[in-house]
């Protein structure tokens, strides 16, 4: 017997016309680890949400769900929205202190989760402390000490920097392996996580369009630029066997290339020489017995260009832009920016931005013209959404709702904070567009982002955020052609291989013409 049996379910959110799930069958086996995947607003939320109970959301509903279990743990996108309380061990508490266990149990099950999950240093640590890449840690650790049977998670790495998704990653390997606790995920950074999976179910407009393991889907070339970097790779050249992690993409990519190393021709990026924004020696803190969050910054941004601002969680980018949009203001140092320039900003979390009761209400707030109004929703493929509450909306369309309302106020500068997280690979393309069309209008435009392959087909310069100071700044492909962790799978799979190449595009267009 399944442990969660889904049969022809279809939902319908209050006053849409369209259904969000339509005719949904879907059978999960225990211990199974089920990736499932698709465009943002495709249902994956939406499906997630009706397997647990607490959490479905309302609205007209057919079909039915059947479990074997209501151990069901959920792990959100948002650290910030799971967090309860103020330091770690309350934190971890706070689910058995619900249950009505008693305090002895409740001791054994923090100290279990503590080594499980190598957070004992952090146990007497404020929650407001902790970067997003800890948080979403510690939100695991108190699902995982109520001792679920299935896990559900919601794009938990989309907030964590490369190596805090890969430390989280692998610890959710080790929790399905392990224990035998049923995963289901939704995730767009794939790359970790096709090698793990059992299954892979692809959605389109509500419905599930494939159900395989991942190899096949991956032959099967549905999810095409959603793939992992060596199947797209594969997809494209279509000899040999498929690869699916950076090692057979290695092996594979050397059988192709017969053993010899082949070159791409250099791309010589110019410094720039005319600058926007000029900060200096700026120190931050956010009070004054906490330490600097910015210590002795200093950092000059090109007009006109796309920068790119990356580093760990809690290295200090979100701060940074805080300080350019003048939300925050250092206690030593100076930022300069002309007078007459407008900066608009787009926090981490989308949801802050709106106060009214639609998308469409929200919008208007911000300009009454209607012929400006259609162009930018249409520009985004939000015109469907414009009657929604922003709370209804998935992760990735809130996220463009949002950055609707930031392209209404026409500014010269624009700061993103995480703008495609959310995002599918064919509105990523979208989107970088969108930022090129921007780009041409004479627009500056700097993003704190943690999405390396993104950063690499589209900033201009990339700058890293290390101990409160830039630690380097360069072109965006000699920055990451340099690097070891912050630089794109394709990179990692052509590294000694194709010189220069380091995107899917480099590594097929040297393959298609050696």
């Amino acid at each position: 017997m399944a442990q969660i049996e889904i049969r022809n379910l279809t939902f319908r959110y209050p006053l849409e016309e369209k259904n969000a799930l339509e005719n949904v069958s879907l059978s999960v086996d225990e211990g199974e680890y089920i990736v499932l995947c698709g465009k943002s607003g495709c249902g994956k939320t939406t499906l997630l949400k009706h397997l647990k109970k607490e959490l479905a959301p309302k609205g007209e509903k057919d079909g039915e769900i059947i479990s074997a279990t209501e151990k069901i743990g959920f792990v959100m996108q948002n650290p910030e929205n799971q967090i309860v309380t103020d330091k770690v061990w309350h934190e971890l508490a706070f689910g058995l202190e619900n249950m009505g266990l008693k305090p002895k149990e409740i001791t054994v099950r923090m100290a279990e989760m503590a080594t499980f999950f190598g957070i004992e240093e952090w146990l007497d640590k404020k929650t407001s402390e902790l970067s997003g890449g800890q948080k979403q840690m510690v939100n695991l650790a108190s699902v995982m000490a109520m001792h679920p049977d299935v896990l559900i998670l919601d794009e938990p790495t989309s907030q964590l920097d490369p190596v805090a998704a890969e430390t989280f990653l692998s610890t959710l390997d080790r929790i399905n392996k392990e224990l035998g606790v049923t995963v289901i995920i939704t995730e767009h950074r794939l790359e970790e996580i096709f090698p793990v999976a059992d299954k892979v179910i692809v959605m389109d407009n509500g419905r599930i369009v494939a159900a395989s393991s991942p190899r096949e889907i991956g032959e099967s070339g549905c999810l095409r630029s959603a793939l992992p970097s060596a199947m797209r790779i594969y997809s494209e050249i279509k000899k040999g066997d498929c690869p699916i992690t950076v090692r057979e993409g290695r092996r594979w990519l050397k059988e192709i290339a017969g053993n010899k190393q082949l070159q791409l021709e250099e791309v010589n990026e110019k410094e720039p020489n005319d600058f926007c924004i000029e900060i200096k020696n700026v120190f931050f803190r956010y009070s004054k017995n906490s330490p600097d969050i910015l210590n002795d910054f200093s950092l000059k941004i090109p007009r006109g260009k796309i920068s790119a601002i990356t580093g760990g969680n809690g290295a200090g980018k979100s701060t940074l832009l805080k300080i350019i949009s003048k939300t925050e203001q250092p206690y030593k140092g100076k930022v300069r920016i002309e007078k007459s320039t407008r900066v608009a900003s787009l926090p981490q979390d989308a949801r802050l931005v709106f106060t009214e009761k639609t998308v469409e209400l929200n919008l208007r707030k911000i300009c009454r013209d209607d012929e400006k109004i259609r162009e930018v929703a249409d520009l985004l493929g939000i015109e469907n959404l414009l009657a929604r509450h922003p709370y209804d909306l998935s992760g990735g369309e809130c996220q463009k709702a949002a950055t609707a309302m930031l392209l209404l106020k026409d500014p010269d500068i624009l700061l993103f904070d995480e703008p495609t997280k959310g995002f599918d690979s064919e509105f990523k393309e979208e989107f970088a567009q969108i930022l090129q069309s921007l780009k041409k209008r004479g627009k500056t435009i700097v993003t704190v982002s943690h999405d390396v392959e993104f950063l690499a087909k589209n900033a201009d310069y990339c700058a890293m955020v290390f101990d409160g100071r830039i630690s380097s700044f360069a072109p965006a492909r000699e920055f990451f052609l340099s690097n070891v962790f912050y630089t794109t799978s394709a990179c990692r799979i052509a590294k000694g291989i194709i010189k220069n190449a380091l995107t899917c595009e480099d590594v097929i267009k040297c393959l298609n013409t050696k």
